[in-house]
């Protein structure tokens, strides 16, 4: 899709006049004032927007998913170490010119994806208050890995409007600040808030503290202590990033004009159902649970490890005797991913179509059959698709096609007739797969089915990862 050749993505003539080419990161926290204006090649431009894709994806999930924040961070605090490393300036790199070109290379690159990411979604409201919402959350878990002081220093150098509660003003609300803390009064709760800072601010602009009752308000204003300040650097940080977008989609039509540049943030843009495996299905194995390979006649057997894309083409295939074109090629790839080899492929494909003779089927099926294994024609190996191909695909099923994604293509009747026929009945499950439909999750609906499907296996606790490949909830039927 792209050039090989490292190519500039950020041209003058696109991007206006350079001021500055020295750009520094003393702060690993950052609220993306100024956008970035060095060069940066093509490669760099699509890679480090894919890797911070991957975390917002999986941010985005968690919420949906309705995880609360600290079972967020135990999921996103390892991505980010792979990802978008986030290491302080006194972490102990080999030397202390190494660890600072290691340093100014994971915040340009912090710095670079998100400013990509807002071309990407700044198109649509709804996708400026996903990208909004998943930013927010990823900026609360950094802000949370900050210590005291380095968050002190991070809030003065933003010269924000927060008021600062003087000693007497603290003295004279020393028992409501305290009881509004979540503490009862003590002389040691007291001191607590008494030697830490205080904030006044609109209340307005803390809504989370304010329906949770976690501060004292007088005035209109929200009394802010020290230890609950993420709310309020949140609420800067979504507000100020709320009007960036919207800048930014009104400046949008000057870059129609750069063919390399708009296909990547569209690209981008339909890939954010996506979660951390994003765009690492280059091992057809990578999901494959199976201890050595399959034969043609085991696939029937298997059919019960099968996420509902897959078992819905084999039971039409048993039915009709028969798939169309869209329909062969999701379903030979993903068994071809679970380790069904080329000959075992042929003879599974041959009996499965009963009711075509012999020689049409040498002669209209197994070159493609052949093919897909990289053994006709261009001799590529093609992948099994993920979820984001079978979704977003153009191909939408029509008449007597079974291809696709049931959450996305199935009526939602129906839909609902083949999870009770895979066990769940239970209203409120129901209704919450349908919610996960209706907002267009359908990457969360799968997950949801199998957690409801394979309860004992994860013993009663949500699946930590979200599924994101047919291939993938495949392997993870077979894990003990």
């Amino acid at each position: 899709m792209f050039r090989q050749t490292k190519r500039r993505a950020l041209e003058r003539k696109n991007f206006g006049r350079e001021i500055n080419r020295n750009l520094t990161y003393n702060d690993r926290l950052n609220l993306y004032q100024i956008p970035p204006i060095d060069e940066i090649t093509l490669d760099e431009f699509e890679g480090w927007a894919i890797d911070r894709l991957k975390i917002l994806g999986e941010i985005d999930s968690s919420i949906l998913r309705n995880r609360t924040v600290a079972e967020i961070e135990k999921i996103i605090k390892p991505l980010l170490e792979i990802y978008l490393p986030f290491n302080s300036n006194h972490y102990s790199g080999s030397s202390s010119s190494d660890r600072d070109i290691q340093l100014e290379h994971e915040r340009k690159k912090d710095h670079y994806s998100h400013f990509i990411l807002r071309l990407a979604f700044c198109r649509s409201q709804e996708l400026r208050t996903k990208f909004i919402k998943n930013e927010s959350m990823l900026f609360r878990i950094r802000y949370n890995m900050v210590d005291r002081v380095e968050r002190m220093k991070f809030v003065d150098s933003l010269d924000l409007d927060w008021e600062l509660v003087e000693m007497d003003e603290k003295e004279d609300l020393r028992e409501k600040l305290v009881v509004c803390s979540g503490h009862e009064f003590s002389e040691e709760n007291w001191s607590n808030i008494k030697n830490d800072s205080v904030y006044k601010v609109p209340f307005e602009k803390v809504p989370e503290l304010v329906e949770n009752r976690r501060v004292f308000i007088r005035y209109g204003k929200a009394y802010v202590p020290a230890n609950l300040q993420v709310s309020l650097i949140m609420n800067e940080f979504s507000t100020r990033l709320e009007r960036a977008l919207e800048m930014t989609a009104r400046a949008m039509p000057r870059l129609d004009e750069d063919e390399r540049i708009i296909p990547i943030l569209q690209h981008l843009a339909t890939s954010s159902v996506l979660s951390a495996d994003y765009g690492e299905a280059g091992d057809v194995n990578k999901f494959n649970s199976q201890k050595g390979d399959i034969a043609a006649t085991e696939v029937k057997k298997l059919v019960r490890h099968f996420p509902l894309c897959m078992s819905n083409l084999q039971t039409h295939l048993s039915l009709d005797g028969h798939l169309k074109y869209f329909g062969r090629q999701q379903y030979g790839l993903f068994l071809k991913g679970i380790g069904l080899k080329v000959d075992e492929a042929l003879k599974f494909w041959r009996l499965s179509f009963s009711k075509i003779p012999e020689d049409k089927f040498q002669k209209e099926y197994r070159y493609n059959i052949r093919h897909n294994y990289g053994l006709e024609g261009g001799r590529k190996q093609y992948r099994p698709y993920d979820c984001k191909s079978i979704i977003n695909q153009n191909a939408t099923p029509g008449p007597g096609d079974h291809h696709g994604c049931p959450y996305k293509h199935f009526p939602i009747d129906h839909l609902i007739n083949n999870l009770q026929q895979m066990g769940i009945n239970d209203k409120f499950d129901l209704n919450q797969i349908r919610d996960f439909v209706e907002k267009k999750s359908y990457h969360i609906a799968c997950t949801k089915v199998f957690e409801l499907t394979h309860k004992a296996q994860l013993q009663g606790k949500p699946l930590a990862e979200t599924i994101n490949h047919p291939n993938q909830y495949f392997g993870l039927t077979l894990e003990p």
